[in-house]
């Protein structure tokens, strides 16, 4: 029986939701698990530049692997697909431009775009496509699915008030006090059945400003590129609604270190690629030395000065 009275919960949101139409599940790892089992999927080709996530995922579901490399643009190279085989794409920083994952779907049709990093950017038409929202908002979870197969089987809600502990207490508090707490929920998904999105975490969906977002993430993009091309060994491209500015220098690792001290945190993304590649390889390099610098919506132009500035005086 519904309850009526009492003290009120969290008002509901009602904006519209980017990608609504999409198969809203718990976890982006779970949209490769919805994946795998809805296609019967028994063999499928990786990036080594990868979270070990993805591999689990695989190897939970019972997906065989095999893995290619990528080259200094984030593109795959020296592919090449058996009959039953899937290519699975991450779209690293958004870098991947809408044609050249087009080439790559018409060239190979099996093909999975990973967009956990690319928010913003549309699916392409009839091609599976997973995002991941926690990277780009504050929520414990939630993912979005576009595929043409349904599993045909009915999940369960997932829930997730008891998930909200380190985003309400970074909230009001440092990140740090709570940095624990994010930790332990990043682990949670490791074991996680495949579940829908929980009603917490889409009614937050449902509250942002996702013109705002894309604005403001799209310029910061911008500022930092204005300001470290120069010293970037990469050559990137303009992303609109970025996820991070991927900034790669000599000893990234020891400037990552640095800026902590400065309370400026900047993760390294897959540091499972650097203890398993070789360290001649471009994979370690990369997951080693590139400074995903933060240019979310909470930073404005002043807050990208300060970062930059940081940087340069870390570098010198």
């Amino acid at each position: 029986m519904k309850e009526y009275g009492g003290y009120i919960e969290l008002d509901t949101y009602r904006l519209p939701m980017l990608h609504e139409g999409a198969i809203a599940l718990n976890c982006g790892r779970n949209c490769l698990a919805y994946l795998i089992k809805a296609k019967n999927i028994k063999r499928i080709k990786l990036p080594y530049f990868m979270c070990d996530s993805v591999f689990n995922v695989c190897k939970k579901y019972g997906a065989e692997m095999s893995f290619y490399h990528i080259d200094e643009n984030f593109k795959p190279v020296d592919l090449s697909l058996d009959d039953d085989e899937w290519l699975y794409v991450m779209n690293y920083y958004g870098q991947l431009t809408r044609e050249y994952l087009s080439q790559l779907k018409a060239k190979y049709g099996r093909v999975i775009i990973d967009n956990a990093q690319a928010y913003f950017d549309e699916p392409l038409p009839d091609t599976d496509t997973l995002y991941t929202c926690r990277k780009y908002f504050g929520v414990a979870d939630g993912a979005f699915l576009y595929t043409d197969t349904q599993l045909g089987e009915e999940l369960p809600i997932d829930e997730s008030f008891d998930r909200m502990r380190f985003l309400l207490g970074r909230f009001e508090r440092t990140a740090s006090e709570f940095y624990s707490d994010n930790q332990e929920n990043n682990h949670r998904f490791a074991d996680e059945p495949i579940k829908q999105m929980s009603k917490l975490t889409e009614n937050l969906l449902h509250g942002i400003d996702y013109e705002f977002v894309k604005k403001r993430r799209t310029e910061n993009f911008r500022l930092y590129h204005d300001r470290l091309k120069d010293i970037n060994e990469l050559e990137l491209r303009d992303v609109e609604g970025a996820f991070a500015y991927p900034l790669l220098i000599k000893n990234g690792a020891e400037i990552r270190r640095a800026l902590q001290q400065q309370k400026i945190y900047i993760p390294m993304l897959w540091p499972n690629v650097v203890s398993e590649r070789p360290e001649d390889s471009l994979e370690h390099k990369f997951a080693k030395n590139i400074l995903p610098l933060p240019l979310d919506q909470r930073y404005d132009t002043n807050d990208v000065g300060i970062i930059v500035s940081e940087v340069l005086r870390c570098i010198d």
